[in-house]
């Protein structure tokens, strides 16, 4: 096998927002999405809220666990999405020290 000579080959490629058109649109597009995502978090709280309240007041503990569930899941799905950024973020600049 022959030996590689020569500088070594460095890629070096970084995101940028100016190499498609349309990036920005689709900057707008995704923030409506994390818009929608939130909304959609603060409905299903409310409705968990109402489902564990009706369960505890009726004793009916699998209605108040579910309430329970639904609660915990809208307040994780929150904190993912409005960290999204921050958690992308994270992990860039991460892999960029690999």
């Amino acid at each position: 096998m022959l030996p590689i000579t020569g500088p070594p080959i460095i890629a070096d490629v970084a995101p940028n927002t100016t190499g498609l058109p349309g990036i920005s649109s689709l900057s707008n597009i995704v923030g409506a999405l994390l818009t929608i995502g939130l909304i959609a978090c603060v409905a299903g709280l409310v409705l968990a809220a109402i489902v564990w309240a009706i369960g505890s007041h009726s004793s009916n503990p699998n209605l108040a666990s579910r309430g329970k569930s639904g609660v915990l899941i809208a307040l994780v799905a929150a904190i993912l999405i409005g960290g999204a950024n921050v958690l992308v973020d994270f992990f860039v600049t991460a892999g960029q020290g690999l």
